[in-house]
């Protein structure tokens, strides 16, 4: 894991603007902070939640006029939460009132994941072989196919003849790109927190991904890093387990930070950017690879336009994971069963212009309960907004705050 706790800023950390949200555990509820170097202002004064900063056409300058005495020190901040320190000021996930949405199926290699998931409902132990056939089929010829084009529409015909159309061909190659709701408002994790895999779950792995955050106009304001777990042996056994496959307990990691555009960092910036991604297993197990977003087959606008438009409005703005090229297929215990976590694996995803998200596995059932919700973070707005706001806090009812817990959520 990384140790030298401001290499997880992005390479260029002193120069990006960038924008997060800090548990105050004296306070009992989030403050929303902009982050330069080693400095962390406390904004919350003056801008409640992040959703409401983004949504202001000044939130750039919001970011570059924090001055004075730095509430906390970054490197402090993040030290807390990599230790999972309750007790001191930690890192929660970078959004608030965003709605979670995610695109699926937007790279040929996952494309075809998805569709050996399907063939073989979700069994890895007959992975290897449907993957050999499909590929001997298909080839790398999808890669070049632009959705939803008249080469796509050939492709599709084609398939059909040979029996191997799919519905994930459909999204991956058609004219409609797939999107769903992958995590309820407020659920996601941060920085450090532990990732959820349900116990029953046998065959499962992580997605590192760009996530881009948009406000309710539509337009893109920044960006971060999001782990979309998913559970491949539950959707292949049917598309419509979807949200069982995708929305669990602590099952949508962000963070570190939103880092917001300006001149010196753009949508056209991330277009070219590439994605890490480091498993490393309590075992001694390594696994490594790598997220090319110039590989992706449908542009960012338009992931964002199928999201938000005459036919859906986003009033809070929302996130949107933009997909995955990585599927991990090479066997980590049995032969021909191909990878899947274990309990402790530390996960981190890293980008030279967002930095570095790790967060560790574990069974969603043993972690915190997500009970920091809407009506919480109103009541605390509520509070520290009020005259006696220096010692108001809201109702006892979060994780954090009983005895038995292990951190809120």
């Amino acid at each position: 894991m990384t140790t030298d706790t401001l290499a997880l800023l992005p390479d260029d950390g002193e120069q990006a603007l960038l924008v997060g949200r800090v548990w105050e555990p004296t306070l009992k509820g989030p403050r929303v902070v902009a982050v330069r170097g080693d400095d962390v202002h406390d904004l919350t004064e003056r801008i409640g939640t992040v959703s409401e900063l983004l949504e202001r056409p000044d939130h750039v300058d919001i970011l570059r006029q924090a001055d004075g005495p730095p509430r906390w020190r970054t490197s402090d901040i993040l030290e807390a939460s990599l230790d999972r320190d309750w007790k001191r000021p930690r890192l929660l996930a970078p959004i608030d009132l965003q709605v979670v949405k995610a695109c699926g199926v937007t790279f040929a290699d996952s494309l075809i994941e998805r569709v050996i998931e399907e063939r073989t409902g979700g069994d890895a132990e007959r992975a290897a072989q449907t993957r050999a056939l499909i590929s001997e089929a298909l080839g790398s010829s999808l890669s070049a196919v632009r959705p939803g084009s008249e080469a796509a529409l050939k492709a599709k015909t084609l398939l059909q003849e040979q029996g191997l159309w799919s519905q994930y061909l459909e999204v991956g190659i058609g004219p409609d790109p797939e999107v769903f709701t992958k995590a309820p408002v407020l659920s996601s994790v941060g920085l450090g927190e532990g990732i959820g895999i349900p116990r029953a779950s046998t065959w499962n792995n992580p997605e590192p991904e760009l996530v881009l955050v948009v406000d309710s106009r539509g337009g893109v304001v920044g960006a971060t890093l999001g782990n979309d777990v998913n559970l491949r042996d539950v959707e292949g056994r049917s598309a419509l387990l979807l949200g069982k496959a995708k929305d669990n307990n602590a099952s949508s990691a962000l963070g570190p930070f939103i880092r917001l555009f300006d001149e010196g960092f753009t949508l056209d910036t991330l277009r070219t950017e590439e994605i890490t991604l480091r498993v490393t297993g309590p075992d001694g197990y390594r696994l490594e690879g790598r997220n090319s977003l110039a590989r992706i087959s449908r542009p960012f606008e338009e992931l964002v336009a199928a999201t938000i438009g005459d036919h859906h409005q986003y009033p809070d703005g929302f996130a949107l994971y933009t997909g995955t090229l990585f599927a991990p297929t090479a066997d980590r215990d049995e032969p021909g069963r191909g990878f899947t976590h274990k309990t402790g694996d530390v996960v981190e995803i890293r980008s030279t212009h967002l930095g570095t998200l790790i967060n560790t596995v574990a069974a969603a059932e043993d972690l915190p309960p997500w009970t920091f919700g809407i009506a919480e973070l109103l009541r605390y707005l509520s509070a520290i907004r009020a005259p006696t706001a220096s010692a108001a806090v809201p109702p006892a009812t979060s994780a954090a705050e009983r005895p038995d817990a292990k951190g809120e959520r």
